[in-house]
Parts: structure tokens; C-alpha cells; sequence
């Protein structure tokens, strides 16, 4: 009588944790829009002198606003803060024509480090406006991409804070509606509000190209990717960063047994690697990458020194810095002072 072969044993925990690897998610980290909105503040310090001001954050990020203020940068959370004759600075996320008019009227120097992705919404919700549609702008309520985007056209604009929000919405002419987002959410989670939406106005009109940006969507395609392999899935970002914080929920959509958060190595915690094979990591659109290097460092000292590359997409995009750093704006803020 032959005996059938023993099972093969389930991989324990440990014998998970003994085959460790990281798999390093590309592209990550900074976007084109938020590079040129980070050198636009260094080179205002560099051209026009220090103090320069910065209506709010110029990205969500800890490191790079600190690292900014050390330079020179003094952030402030309204333009009425910012003394008169001085340098304002716009943030990447983009402001609503009030704030523009309330530094004319505080006689500031302005300069507009709008992600153009971001200006490309502002225009599509000024167009829509003019033809007069309801504009369902999807994003979440308070971010300052949404106040930006939403006092460009105050009268037409309902904000759909996801699919959960749907119901709430009421329009004027459900064969008049269109539809924009937020550049920074999660594809998955938009395009669920916009079937939802759909659902309820079939001829719901879509912007003529996506409105997420490509950058959110490149780093999502590769953590979901990632979560498909890895035990736990680090991103490097703030919390206040929504493209930061919505890597994490896609990762634990995608299969990840676990997924955090961090802005710096330290916050880690040796708890979270109990049992963990694979740990993938990624970050934020606003986080350079010496922050990734400390993460990676962090897990070789724990015996993750294989590190594998993800690649996902390949990002060429540039964009050229802001028209008004080629111009004498402490000169033109004096002038202004003086009229």
C-alpha cells in the first residue's frame, strides 16, 4: 500500500517574515506641478530677497514647508496677513478670483503657482458657468483645491462629496448638468460617484479630458500593483496630503493586509512588520524623495535590504515656472504702495 504525499505546510508567519523584500513603487513622489511650485518659492527667495509670503502650504507637506520657512518663506493662512508692498505666493492648489483681488487691494505682488492641471479645472468651471450648467464638482469638502475651484463660479458649482453624497444633489435642469473633480482623489472612488450620478442624470456631461491628474493616477495604478503582492504598504506623505492619504486606501483595496501612513521613517512602527514578507513602499505627489531614502534605510536596518523596483508608468511631464519671476516684482509691489 503506497502512502499519499504529506500536504504541503502553509507558509507561517515567520517563514514570511524570513524572505524579506521591499518592493519600491515608481513613479512616486514629486509631480510636475508640485516641482515647479517648490522651485518657484526658492527662486522668489533667491531673486527677490527673503521675507517671501505663501498664502497657505505651498504643497501638503511637512518636510518641504519647513525646509521652505528655513530659506525664507513665511506662510500665512489669508492674504490680509501679508504686509502691504509685500510678495504673495499662490499655493499649487489654486485660489478663487477673490483672493486675487484681495491682494490687489492689499497692494501685493503676486505670484500664481497654480498647478496648471488645477487652472485647467478653473477654466472648465468658468466655461460650464458661462453656458449655464449645474457643475457637479466631486472632491472633498474643505480641501483648498475645492475652495479654489468652487469660488470660480460660486452660483453653479454643488459640491458631491462621493457616492454616499449623490443622493443630497438637486439641480436645476437634469438635462443640463456636468461634472468635475478634484485632481487629487482616488479614480476608483470618482468614478463610482460619477455612475452614481448617472444614475440619476443620464445625460450627465463629462469634461472633455480627465480631470484627475496624471500623477495621482500613475501612483495609484502602481500601489495597486503593489498591494496585490505586498503584506504592508508604507506611503510617505502628510495627512492633510489627499493624494498621500488616498494611496493607502488603495492599497488596502487592492489587497494589502496592511497600510500607513507616515511623513518620516520615525513614525513607523516595528509592530507593523510582525509576519511581513513584503512591505511595499511609495509616496505622496508632494514628498521628495530623501524622505522615501529614509524609509528604505529604516527597513535595511531591519533586515529589508532587498529592494525591487515597480515600474508602473513613465513620467516626462515638465512645466515652466510662473510668468512673474521673470519680472521686478519687489519694484512693481513698491510702486503699487506708493500710488
Amino acid at each position: 500500500m503506497t502512502s499519499s504525499p504529506s500536504p504541503t505546510p502553509a507558509t507561517t508567519p515567520g517563514e514570511a517574515a524570513s524572505r524579506r523584500r521591499v518592493l519600491l513603487a515608481a513613479p512616486r513622489g514629486y509631480c510636475a506641478g508640485v516641482d515647479r511650485a517648490v522651485i518657484a518659492v526658492e527662486k522668489a527667495i533667491e531673486q527677490y530677497g527673503a521675507p517671501v509670503y505663501v498664502r497657505h502650504e505651498i504643497v501638503h507637506n511637512k518636510y518641504v514647508v519647513k525646509t521652505l520657512e528655513k530659506k525664507g518663506a513665511i506662510f500665512v493662512e489669508e492674504t490680509e496677513e501679508v504686509p502691504e508692498g509685500n510678495i504673495v505666493i499662490f499655493s499649487a492648489h489654486g485660489v478663487a478670483p477673490v483672493v486675487h483681488d484681495e491682494a490687489k487691494r492689499g497692494k501685493l505682488a503676486t505670484i500664481d503657482a497654480t498647478c496648471p492641471l488645477v487652472t485647467k479645472v478653473h477654466k472648465e468651471a468658468v466655461r460650464y458657468a458661462k453656458e449655464d450648467y449645474d457643475i457637479l464638482l466631486i472632491g472633498h469638502e474643505g480641501h483648498e483645491e475645492v475652495i479654489g475651484t468652487s469660488g470660480e463660479a460660486p452660483e453653479h458649482i454643488t459640491l458631491v462629496d462621493g457616492p454616499k453624497d449623490v443622493e443630497n444633489v438637486e439641480v436645476r435642469d437634469p438635462d443640463k448638468v456636468v461634472w468635475l473633480s478634484q485632481t487629487t482623489l482616488s479614480v476608483d472612488e470618482t468614478m463610482e460617484t460619477v455612475d452614481a450620478l448617472k444614475g440619476r442624470y443620464p445625460n450627465l456631461l463629462s469634461p472633455p479630458s480627465d480631470d484627475i491628474c496624471y500623477a495621482t493616477q500613475n501612483r495609484q495604478i502602481a500601489v495597486k500593483q503593489m498591494g496585490a503582492e505586498a503584506d504592508l504598504v508604507i506611503v510617505v506623505g502628510s495627512k492633510n496630503s489627499s493624494n498621500s492619504v488616498r494611496l493607502v486606501e488603495v492599497a488596502l483595496g487592492a489587497g494589502a493586509r496592511d497600510a500607513h501612513l507616515v511623513d518620516y521613517a520615525e513614525e513607523i512602527d516595528e509592530a507593523w512588520l510582525e509576519g511581513v514578507g513584503t512591505v511595499g513602499v511609495t509616496s505622496g505627489a508632494s514628498v521628495p524623495d530623501i524622505l522615501v531614502h529614509g524609509v528604505l534605510d529604516w527597513l535595511a536596518a531591519r533586515g529589508y535590504e532587498d529592494v525591487e523596483t515597480l515600474t508602473a508608468a513613465e513620467e516626462s511631464i515638465h512645466f515652466s515656472l510662473p510668468k512673474e519671476l521673470r519680472r521686478d516684482l519687489r519694484a512693481e509691489a513698491k510702486a503699487a504702495t506708493e500710488d
